[in-house]
């Protein structure tokens, strides 16, 4: 696809375009969220400059990125208002393929001995920065899960006033024990946000272990952080 136009001008005022065309200020935390993701990404394309041609990881690496398009174009959308696209789901079993991945490489590294700092060669103390930009940016997206799924104004479900639907004698739908219809954190389960959520979320856990690998790979010990308070 041919970009024909850098610059809009559409953004000058302090708003932009989400998926779908729906208008939000640059200060939103959804915003915030998908921009941390695309930072992640540039972070990434720096640790692949760094490593060797033939690095087996550089592959992984690329897919990775690929995919945080996705996680990017799911968060630019406001499910209230735009349904999903094709290019707003993660391919299926992607998360998976990261947790295999970190066991390969964590069963190849000897027995941890404690924190370590980060740092070491290039592409490892690169790979750290990419694991905390990764930490921020499901930090945010927990962040707009939050946002979007609470209800203070309610009325018609929470309010403790309203008897059609919130007495405490109507047991079929709203028992405190009942969680089907009840439960806030339901919300939270069943968004498909959260599954983004939890994919940046092995994927942090993937760089960190990534970085460790480069390190031994090139004979580099790492530093262990020596605890004053001992």
């Amino acid at each position: 696809m041919k970009i024909t136009k850098v610059y809009t001008r559409r953004g000058d005022t302090g708003m932009t375009d989400l998926v779908g065309g729906v208008r939000i200020e640059k200060t939103d935390i959804r915003l915030e969220a998908y921009g941390t993701i695309d930072e992640l990404s540039s972070h990434l394309g720096l640790l692949v400059a760094l490593l060797p041609a033939d690095d087996s990881e550089r592959a992984t690496l690329l897919r990775i990125q690929n995919n945080l398009f996705n996680v990017g174009t799911h968060l630019a959308t406001d499910l209230s208002q735009t349904p999903l696209y094709p290019s707003a789901r993660l391919p299926e079993g992607e998360t998976e393929l990261l947790e295999q991945r970190i066991d390969q490489l964590n069963a190849i590294l000897p027995e941890p001995q404690g924190f370590v700092l980060p740092g070491g060669v290039p592409a490892a103390a690169q790979a750290h920065v990419c694991r905390t930009v990764c930490r921020r940016a499901e930090r945010c997206i927990y962040a707009l899960i939050a946002q979007t799924t609470k209800q203070p104004n309610d009325q018609t479900t929470n309010s403790p006033n309203a008897q059609t639907t919130n007495s405490p004698n109507d047991q079929t739908t709203n028992s405190p024990n009942d969680q089907t219809t009840n439960s806030p954190n339901d919300q939270t389960t069943n968004s498909p946000t959260l599954h983004m959520a939890q994919y940046v979320n092995r994927l942090s856990d993937y760089l960190f272990v990534l970085a460790k690998i480069i390190n031994f790979n090139n004979g580099v010990s790492e530093i262990l952080w020596q605890n004053a308070c001992r």
